[in-house]
């Protein structure tokens, strides 16, 4: 986010009425998504369990790694429209400098360090479901998303994660500039730490837990 955060909203980015181009790739942050991940699918990005695309049905079929529950739980949807709707609005300003291509390539960025981040909880709650079965078991069978999600949520866990972002949202996004030892751009950050916490709190981590539950209930197919 610190390096979408110079550029402006640069809304024909997302228009898919802006660019004239052969094919239905829609918008151009699409049509980098898109080939991005088609390139990437053949160097095997996606046989990494912790990777997944946004446009899956645009792929061949992917290896199973972790179990067959794994490969029905996808998000991606959902962390495109929370990364568009929620989280742009918070940090980038208004307006179009005309850096379509960059604006695109930044937000491809940003969108597969999410997806990473939240489906790496596959991984986590598999290793909690082998060291805990007995805890899990009967609310997987019994279908209680309830009390896997208090199984799952740990407050003060959740609590140094946000701190933690926001921390380092401060001490690699600080304005500086060479040769000025004034303190005018103390307190000055390319995105606010304040930003990063919230997103965590208010989606990240609740998407993280979501592919968790969802992993479990199937967990036991």
């Amino acid at each position: 986010p610190i390096e979408r955060a110079r550029f402006p909203l640069n809304a024909p980015t997302y228009d898919p009425s802006y660019f004239s181009m052969p094919g239905s790739y829609g918008s151009l942050v699409e049509l980098v998504v898109k080939q991005t991940e088609a390139v990437q699918a053949k160097a095997g990005r996606y046989e990494n369990p912790e990777e997944h695309p946004f446009f899956p049905d645009d792929l061949p079929p992917l290896p199973q790694v972790l179990n067959s529950a794994a490969v029905s739980v996808n998000v991606n949807k959902k962390i495109w429209d929370v990364y568009f709707n929620k989280l742009l609005p918070l940090f980038v300003s208004s307006g179009d400098d005309g850096n379509y291509a960059s604006t695109a390539a930044r937000d491809l960025e940003c969108l597969q360090v999410l997806s990473r981040r939240i489906h790496y909880g596959k991984l986590v709650v598999e290793v909690k479901f082998r060291d805990e079965w007995k805890h899990y078991e009967p609310a997987i069978r019994a279908r209680d998303k309830k009390t896997l999600m208090d199984l799952l949520t740990a407050p003060a866990v959740e609590k140094a994660v946000k701190k933690r972002v926001a921390k380092k949202a401060r001490i690699f996004g600080q304005e500086v500039k060479v040769g000025d030892d004034s303190d005018e751009n103390k307190g000055k950050y390319k995105l606010d730490p304040a930003v990063v916490s919230r997103f965590y709190g208010d989606w990240v981590i609740p998407l993280t837990k979501d592919v968790e539950v969802q992993y479990l209930l199937h967990r036991l197919d």
